[in-house]
Formats: C-alpha cells, sequence, structure tokens
C-alpha cells in the first residue's frame, strides 16, 4: 500500500477540528520534510500562518515550498503568512536601535528565560482584524524547530510555558491549531530536551514521529513514522491510537508504505 503524505494524514481522526497541538518529533533522522507539509497544507488550506523558523533561512522554505504548490513570497505579501526568519533575526537583535522589543530579545538579556517578546509577536501575528475573520479560515503557528531556544540557553520549564500561552491564545482562544518540531536526543543524556519533549507530548493531540531505521541506510527506505493521537474525549481504552509507516522522500512529495511494501522488497 503506498499513500502520499496529505492522503495518509487526512485519514487521521479528528484532522479537521480546531484547536489541536501537533508535535512533530524528529529522532536521529531529518523530519524537516514534515514541517514543509504543514506548511504547504495550511496555506493551501487558505488558513492564516504564523511560522516561527529558527532553524532555516526564508529562501529554504520558499524554496521547498514550491516544489510542494505553495510561494511563500506571495503569502507572505499578501498577509496570510506571517515568517520569522530566526537566523536572520539573530544577527538584527544585537544592532537594533527602536525601543520596541524584538521577538528574540531573550539573546541580549543575562537571563535567557523571557520569551513574552516572542510570544507577543505571535499574538500579534494571529490576532483577529477587522474583515479577516472571513477571508482566512482559522489561525496556525508553526515552529521549525523547538528544541533551537535550548541551545540558545532558554530553559526548558521557560520555553514550556512559552508553549502554554501559544496554546491558550491560538487554541482555545483562537480555536486554531499549532504544529511544532522538537528533536528527540535519544541515547544522549540531555535532561533538558528530555523535559521539552515529554512536556510537549503530554499536550499533544497528535504525535509524528520520525525515525532512522534499525538496520541503517536503504536507498529505497528513508525511515519510518510513528502516528500517535489522542482523543482526551474518548474512553481510556480508546484514547490513544497509533499507526507506523515507512517513507520514502521525493522530489515532490513523500511516499508512505507498510513495513515490506518498498519497491526494493516487491
Amino acid at each position: 500500500m503506498f499513500v502520499e503524505l496529505n492522503n495518509l494524514l487526512n485519514t487521521t481522526p479528528d484532522r479537521a477540528e480546531q484547536g489541536k497541538l501537533t508535535l512533530l518529533c524528529d529522532a536521529k533522522t531529518d523530519g524537516s520534510f514534515l514541517v514543509h507539509h504543514f506548511l504547504s497544507f495550511y496555506l493551501k488550506a487558505n488558513c492564516k500562518v504564523c511560522f516561527v523558523a529558527l532553524f532555516q533561512s526564508f529562501s529554504h522554505y520558499n524554496i521547498v515550498g514550491q516544489k510542494l504548490g505553495v510561494n511563500l513570497t506571495v503569502a507572505r505579501e499578501r498577509g496570510q503568512l506571517v515568517f520569522l526568519e530566526g537566523l536572520k533575526s539573530a544577527v538584527d537583535v544585537f544592532f537594533q536601535t527602536q525601543e520596541e522589543p524584538h521577538p528574540l530579545q531573550f539573546l541580549r538579556e543575562a537571563n535567557a528565560g523571557n520569551l513574552k517578546p516572542l510570544f507577543e509577536f505571535v499574538r500579534e501575528a494571529l490576532k483577529p482584524v477587522d474583515g479577516g475573520e472571513a477571508r482566512w479560515t482559522y489561525p496556525v503557528l508553526l515552529v521549525d524547530d523547538l528544541s533551537v531556544l535550548l541551545s540558545l540557553g532558554v530553559g526548558a520549564v521557560a520555553v514550556l510555558d512559552f508553549i502554554h500561552y501559544c496554546r491558550a491564545t491560538v487554541c482555545w482562544e483562537l480555536k486554531g491549531n499549532m504544529v511544532i518540531l522538537v528533536h528527540d536526543s535519544g541515547d544522549v543524556e540531555d535532561e533538558e530536551n528530555n523535559i521539552l519533549l515529554n512536556g510537549v507530548s503530554h499536550q499533544s493531540h497528535l504525535i509524528l514521529r520520525a525515525e532512522g531505521l534499525a538496520t541503517g541506510f536503504c536507498r529505497d527506505v528513508h525511515g519510518q513514522l510513528r502516528i500517535l493521537w489522542r482523543r482526551p474525549s474518548q474512553p481510556t481504552a480508546q484514547r490513544d491510537q497509533s499507526l507506523t509507516y515507512q517513507y520514502k522522500i521525493q522530489d515532490k512529495s513523500v511516499s508512505f508504505f507498510a513495513k515490506g511494501m518498498s519497491p526494493a522488497v516487491l
């Protein structure tokens, strides 16, 4: 059975409901293709998107987006996409002259735990405007990659507080969705990253965990994706459901198949 990523996620329960937090877990593999998919999916769905990009440049996401059928430049010009380019902004922070706080203001502070300016940026980007409610279907916050904040000196508790406030605003108040990528340190003992991963996992409604193959590199199978969705309203026995697929990343799409069903085997 071969399916595309769009069709795969369309089969997940409660996909159409708003107010959901999706966790993309990158475990010793490159799970960025999931970020690109969700970005293109929400732009095509006419959602208002705030993209906090801490890992790659705007040009990188735009090039991949064009392969997936979306133009980030056009989306940004028409007001559909609000893009925070972390790599560029990190430099601008040290040379800014305006008095207003920068979203990455914590880079200049001795205490790197203040993410309030970043939250204010997200809230301002997605707040409803006059006539805007009818223009976009619902707001979406994407963060790539949340683990970068840890490497910049922000504590896990501060990052979890940031996610909590974003979830309260985007998911509960605005009835939108959140999609965030977090790296899994795996066998490496990283207490802060484990706290962050466990904390976000506990709040997530859908978890997509991209993993490498236990057998090592394969030309026709690039990894496997474990999908776990939670439905708190359901009885305990039916609350958590999971699926596991193997995948191959192609130029303009990703193909998924059951274990043992790759072209190399067939």
